[in-house]
């Protein structure tokens, strides 16, 4: 008997992939501070409940899908922080069910489509994914959108145009709502609709009924954001302003990283993505006449994610997590066929997991005590956090001293004048309200804004002591309380 004879069925292996899922991340369950933007969704989505709008009360440029996600995992019963990553989790292993699928769909044995799954898993932490990345939640949405064009060379071999017209209505609606968690996602949905269009054609409609699709189409995938739209509209000229300055304007306004850190950064995620890219590269080179269409569909997708992957131009690593869908996808075609690059891939990614989280720093416990320490000398004020975890006042309770949040958008340049306000007067006013803590830190970077950083330092030696010192990973987090206050223990 084969392997792929023996191979789980379909429901065991989806059940098999979403305990995986939980497996590769239950380390992280709890941790406040995986990564500094899911720190921030958080804090967004609970501010949400208790009234915040975003980009007016706290601002952003992320979508509001995004923080209705987070909004809706806080509104859990139980720990807040554990909630969202239970749902990450959730999303997580529901994307690599897909991955497998349609891994499958293109070809791949069983073995090979159930390693396609487990790859996309074990890849995702390994590109900044361990938490709640919006990637993480929007590659599901993209994921079933691509796992429905898959299916658009035979619909349109059967000239099944009505079949194709609701296919491309789930597509677009779910390409839509992907847009609304990451505005890049929009790369990959043009992609998507253009394709439904291309094997409509396919059918020989008349020009009528492929305007009319594409029109029908483009408003199913744009429905989700003409909604937000329409909230903002609601609510005035300001809100809408708001809405469209972060959404839209300011994405334009930031400052670039200097080309050698983007370059190395870069160098960075092509080989960590090497091995997943070597069996792309298999599967290209063993393309099926049968599948020719589904394949050329696959790689079309991984493309339009290249885009969106290059548009941004920074080359974060978690920028990379929408190329992990349509990749690993189409690797388990190599990965069924060459049991030894099956064995080889997995288990080079688990090692590299494994040494990966080997140089992690655990700082959950110092993060609280920060918080801790914040919540009692705060005294009902609102404290600062200058530069530090976000991710303190959520686990103070505390009031916020400004709309940005966020550390980044005052305390670095790659943020100056591109969030809407005058940083420097920003910093001025925070500080004229006598936030009873300031949270700062050691850290020695390139990046800090000069300007707003004038204006804290003076401040903080002159009506501010230090009463907390935490070790980070090469840096410490301080905590400065205003000197007329006394501390409390």
């Amino acid at each position: 008997m084969s392997a792929d004879a023996r191979a789980l069925p379909p429901w065991a292996a989806s059940l098999l992939l979403l305990a995986i899922a939980v497996g590769l991340r239950a380390a992280d369950f709890g941790n406040p501070i995986i990564h500094v933007d899911e720190q921030y969704y958080l804090l967004t989505g609970q501010r949400m409940l208790d009234g915040a709008l975003p980009y007016i009360d706290i601002w952003d440029r992320k979508p509001v899908g995004l923080f209705l996600l987070y909004a809706g995992a806080a509104a859990l019963p139980g720990d807040d922080v554990l909630g969202y990553q239970l749902v990450a989790t959730l999303f997580a292993g529901l994307t690599a069910c897909m991955v497998a699928s349609g891994a499958r769909t293109l070809g791949a044995s069983r073995s090979g489509a159930f390693a396609a799954g487990v790859a996309y898993l074990i890849w995702l932490p390994l590109l900044g994914g361990r938490g709640g990345q919006a990637p993480v939640f929007y590659n599901l949405f993209l994921a079933f959108a691509a796992r429905l064009i898959l299916r658009l060379p035979t619909l349109a071999e059967r000239r099944a145009t009505g079949a194709i017209l609701i296919n491309g209505l789930l597509a677009c609606l779910a390409a839509g709502l992907a847009i609304q968690v990451k505005t890049t996602a929009a790369f990959e949905a043009a992609f998507l609709g253009l394709a439904h269009l291309y094997w409509l054609a396919r059918t020989r409609v008349g020009v009528a009924t492929l305007v009319g699709a594409a029109l029908l189409w483009l408003a199913v995938g744009l429905a989700p954001t003409a909604g937000v739209i329409v909230a903002y509209r609601s609510m005035g000229a300001a809100a809408f302003d708001a809405w469209w300055f972060a959404n839209v304007q300011s994405i334009f306004l930031r400052p670039g990283y200097p080309p050698g850190e983007i370059a190395m950064r870069l160098l960075g995620i092509v080989a960590q993505l090497s091995p997943l890219l070597l069996c792309a590269a298999i599967a290209w080179r063993r393309r099926k006449v049968r599948l020719i269409g589904e394949r050329a569909l696959a790689f079309a997708w991984l493309g339009s994610a290249v885009v969106g992957f290059v548009a941004i131009g920074t080359f974060f690593d978690h920028y990379a997590l929408p190329l992990l869908p349509p990749l690993t996808m189409i690797a388990g075609i190599a990965l069924g066929r060459i049991p030894r690059v099956l064995v080889g891939t997995l288990l080079l990614g688990l090692l590299l997991l494994i040494v990966e989280r080997t140089f992690i720093a655990d700082d959950a416990a110092g993060a609280r005590r920060v918080a801790q320490v914040v919540a009692q000398n705060s005294r009902g004020g609102c404290p600062y956090v200058f530069i530090g975890d976000t991710a303190t006042y959520s686990l103070s309770g505390a009031c916020l001293p400004t709309s940005r949040a966020f550390p980044n958008f005052l305390a670095y340049t790659t943020e100056a004048d591109a969030s809407g306000i005058d940083e420097v007067a920003e910093m001025r006013r925070i500080l004229r309200t006598r936030p009873p803590v300031i949270v700062a830190s050691t850290r020695k970077l390139a990046i800090w804004n000069p300007q707003t950083v004038a204006v804290l330092q003076p401040a903080l030696a002159a009506d501010y002591r230090p009463i907390l010192s935490v070790p980070r990973t090469n840096y410490r987090t301080v905590v400065f309380l205003r000197r007329d206050l006394p501390v409390i223990r």
